[in-house]
């Protein structure tokens, strides 16, 4: 399971790449789209193994709520990491040192405090691991072919949201790989602390605030509903006959 996390934060990086010596960024709508298409190929692809969670974000949230045991969130965590530092490794060696930039280093952009970019990730965080939650919620079993579309527009918007402010991690495992590679630390916490915390509030309110009731069993089709098959299994269901276990 750790190696389906592995690989997909390994294959979650987005670099910033720059065109003689001077940073080209692409335009956002073009960002967003490769973003949309990389999180439902990550989704569709490992989501069956590990639960697809590729961010400790989401990890720690399933853990608050007990979805995750600590145990299981914390090697997610170690893999999320891991997977990040190896794509990080990988684009910084097939990518010339001419036009490498900063290898998509999240920073705060002009003007922003740490506290202001904090605050930022808090509600990237939140938003993310909300619809995560909505998306996979096993009492609304019709959503679940959307959620990597779902989960794909979420982090695009995040995307087009942040990017100029700080960066739009998201993941702190994202961060952690390129921090990692480029030795470039300053205010990597920001990148922890804020998606974590709005990770783990995100799912705290989801699950007792907004999960959706279990199906009521009496609401189904007769064609759905349980039958007896002779007249002890008719006892059962009807409470009157004796235990026949």
């Amino acid at each position: 399971m750790t190696s389906g996390e592995s690989l997909g934060a390994a294959g979650g990086k987005r670099p910033r790449t720059v065109y003689c010596g001077t940073p080209y960024k692409r335009p956002k709508s073009s960002s967003g789209r490769t973003l949309v298409e990389m999180m439902m190929m990550t989704m569709n692809a490992i989501g069956h193994v590990s639960g697809g969670h590729v961010n400790p974000a989401v990890t720690a949230g399933m853990a608050a709520t007990g979805k995750v045991k600590p145990v299981r969130a914390i090697l997610y965590v170690i893999a999320q990491c891991a997977g990040a530092a190896a794509g990080s490794g990988l684009l910084k060696a097939f990518t010339p040192d001419a036009v490498a930039g900063k290898l998509g280093v999240t920073g705060l952009g002009t003007n922003v405090t740490a506290l202001q970019g904090f605050g930022i990730e808090f509600f990237l965080g939140f938003v993310l691991v909300f619809v995560v939650c909505g998306v996979c919620d096993p009492n609304k079993p019709d959503s679940k072919a959307t959620a990597p579309l779902a989960i794909g527009l979420t982090v695009t918007l995040g995307h087009l949201l942040a990017v100029d402010y700080t960066g739009s991690a998201m993941n702190p495992a994202r961060s952690f790989g390129s921090a990692l590679v480029a030795s470039e630390w300053s205010d990597h916490w920001v990148y922890w602390a804020g998606p974590v915390a709005g990770g783990v509030a995100a799912a705290l309110l989801y699950v007792h605030g907004f999960s959706a009731p279990p199906p009521d069993t009496n609401s189904l089709s007769p064609r759905y509903r349980p039958v007896a098959a002779d007249e002890k299994e008719l006892k059962r269901l009807d409470g009157k006959g004796e235990d026949m276990a």
